[in-house]
């Protein structure tokens, strides 16, 4: 939609005064552009919602002002007829729904027709000759949502935007954008039924051994204050959420549905109910967060493919997407997911597809957090007596633990995908739900493995086969491009570049980049230009070639010359004949 264009000329503002409306109108050829792609794809969008508004403004139109301002903003167009192709709307009178729109916003005097109301701005334009208004609607801040219709309530009158339908917000939905930015305390809470008896005590014993010596158990007086020092239980003794997830024997028992699923489908989509295969592979991961993360990584592992390489005299086998990338995923779902009980009946799950994996938490993001600002290193975490638990309890058979907390675990999954030649990690965002997706080669590995097989006998690093696979991909590679994605030094970069040309896989094609190596000789760019030129059917002499290249005949004979000793360019007659042409070779 072409809504973008508007956006730059119309700034969102909630000092409406009259003098101001129609004072800068919308370019025509902005409106007519738009008008066209409407009355072409015969509906209004996600973007843009078109309202006749023949007698006046109409109610409906609070519900597309609460789906733009909770979603991302967009544009009311009035006077036209949707029903009559776009058409200017007969009795429509501008000044009037104008009106009534300043008032229904709550800038007429009167508390107005929506809760926490958008910006907005309002221009005139006009349309086969007719008026019509434009109402751009800017989206809220994170911490005025949701915008709702007074009359309807909050629940029955907060709308988002989907394609050209104004959808009424879950119940989900409306908990995450009201809590977004406050204080959360559920993985805090009392489990009622949950009791000491239920914790496992390998694991509080190595919950205890790893804090052991720190301030929070300072002078603390036996096993039960331990406990409660550690937020595992509350000072009465009652297991907390947190503490349940973290050292319970089968957190389940309580909570059934607070696991990790995995489900291996046989196509690049859900299967339909009814199908004869639904899925080839499922199991759901229960038990202690930690174990439930582990068992869900291998269970994802154990379905992708594999790859080989020879690193010294060893041969290391290597997954297609890094199995640290799939525990970041999976643990980061299942820290971050929200456990507020209109969650607890929804599981993380994880869907093994055959071109990608998908990792799914409910819950939106908290704190402030946006889909820009996801790898920008700043750790946010709604459950943080979760969080500060996993970071003291280590993973079965390692050393390490489950999750670290620092921040730069997205900016790990960028780099090791990359790193792999792999696409970037993809992120979808709604405010009840976080969706991280990570690309798989599929079918490419063997390919790829062959190729970066035959182009050397030696051994090849991880990030020889990256500047190689770039190489390929892009046609060339350069410093700046592997510094991005290796995240090495531009030094380091440059002796890698080096090493692979004095090994005969890249040739120096100047400044600091390299192409693959061929046996064939590189073609110049007057080389390109001459041949761009030439007709595999219609001859040129050298001053017709010398017309179409800008080139002088005297510039052009050497370049020929070259190009007819490599076969490129076919001459017609002999050098000393003045009929003498040239024809691309076939």
């Amino acid at each position: 939609m072409l809504i973008e264009g508007f956006i730059d000329t119309v700034r969102p503002s909630r000092n409406y005064s009259e003098d101001s409306v129609g004072r800068e109108s919308v370019h025509p050829d902005q409106l007519d552009q738009l008008v066209r792609q409407l009355r072409i794809q015969r509906n209004d969008d996600a973007r843009c919602e078109v309202k006749a508004c023949t007698s006046d403004l109409g109610s409906a139109v609070w519900d597309s002002v609460s789906a733009f301002a909770n979603t991302s903003g967009g544009m009311l167009l009035l006077g036209l007829d949707q029903e009559s192709g776009f058409a200017p709307a007969p009795g429509f009178n501008l000044d009037r729904v104008r009106d009534q729109f300043v008032d229904g916003i709550g800038d007429g005097g009167s508390p107005g027709r929506l809760v926490k109301p958008p910006s907005y701005a309002i221009e005139r334009g006009e349309v086969d000759g007719a008026p019509v208004l434009l109402v751009e609607v800017a989206e809220n801040d994170l911490g005025s949502k949701p915008c709702y219709v007074r009359a309807k309530g909050v629940q029955g009158g907060s709308f988002k935007r989907v394609d050209d339908k104004d959808i009424k917000l879950s119940a989900s939905e409306i908990f995450e954008m009201q809590v977004a930015l406050t204080s959360q305390d559920t993985d805090r809470r009392p489990v009622s039924e949950a009791e000491i008896d239920d914790l496992d005590d390998a694991l509080v014993e190595a919950l205890l051994d790893r804090r052991k010596g720190s301030k929070a158990l300072r002078g603390a007086k036996g096993r039960a204050e331990q406990l409660s020092r550690l937020n595992v239980t509350t000072k009465d003794g009652i297991v907390r959420l947190a503490g349940l997830l973290v050292v319970g024997r089968y957190p389940q028992q309580f909570l059934p549905r607070l696991l990790i699923d995995v489900t291996v489908h046989p196509a690049n989509e859900k299967s339909a109910p009814g199908e004869p295969v639904r899925f080839i592979d499922r199991e759901q991961c229960e038990g202690p967060l930690a174990e439930a993360i582990d068992q869900a990584v291998s269970v994802t592992a154990r379905n992708l493919r594999t790859y080989s390489t020879v690193e010294g005299t060893a041969r290391v086998d290597h997954l297609e997407i890094p199995r640290e990338v799939l525990r970041e995923a999976i643990a980061n779902a299942a820290v971050h997911r929200e456990y507020h009980q209109l969650f607890q009946g929804q599981p993380v799950t994880v869907d093994v597809y055959p071109n990608r994996v998908v990792v799914t938490n409910p819950g939106g993001l908290w704190g402030g957090k946006t889909l820009e600002s996801l790898d920008d290193g700043i750790s946010r975490c709604r459950n943080q007596t979760l969080m500060q638990l996993l970071q003291s309890v280590p993973v079965a058979d390692t050393a390490g633990v489950t999750v670290e907390g620092q921040g730069g675990g997205i900016k790990m999954m960028i780099h090791e995908m990359e790193a792999h030649a792999l696409d970037r990690p993809r992120f979808r965002i709604s405010p009840d739900q976080v969706v991280v997706e990570l690309r798989r080669h599929g079918a490419e590995i063997p390919a790829l493995r062959a190729w970066l097989g035959g182009l050397s006998t030696d051994p090849l690093s991880d990030y020889d086969d990256a500047a190689l696979l770039v190489a390929k991909r892009e046609g060339k590679v350069g410093v700046t491009d592997l510094r991005d994605l290796l995240r090495l030094d531009s030094d380091d970069i440059r002796q890698l570049l080096s090493d692979l040309s004095n090994r005969g896989l890249l040739r120096f094609i100047g400044g600091e980049s390299y192409e693959l190596w061929s046996d064939e000789p590189r073609l110049r760019t007057s080389d390109e230009q001459v041949i761009a030129a030439l007709s595999a059917e219609s001859p040129l002499d050298i001053h017709e070639l010398s017309a179409a290249v800008g080139k002088s005949p005297n510039t052009l004979r050497p370049i020929l010359r070259r190009l007819i000793g490599d076969g490129h360019v076919t001459p017609t007659a002999p050098a000393t004949s003045r009929s003498r042409k040239y024809l691309r070779t076939r």
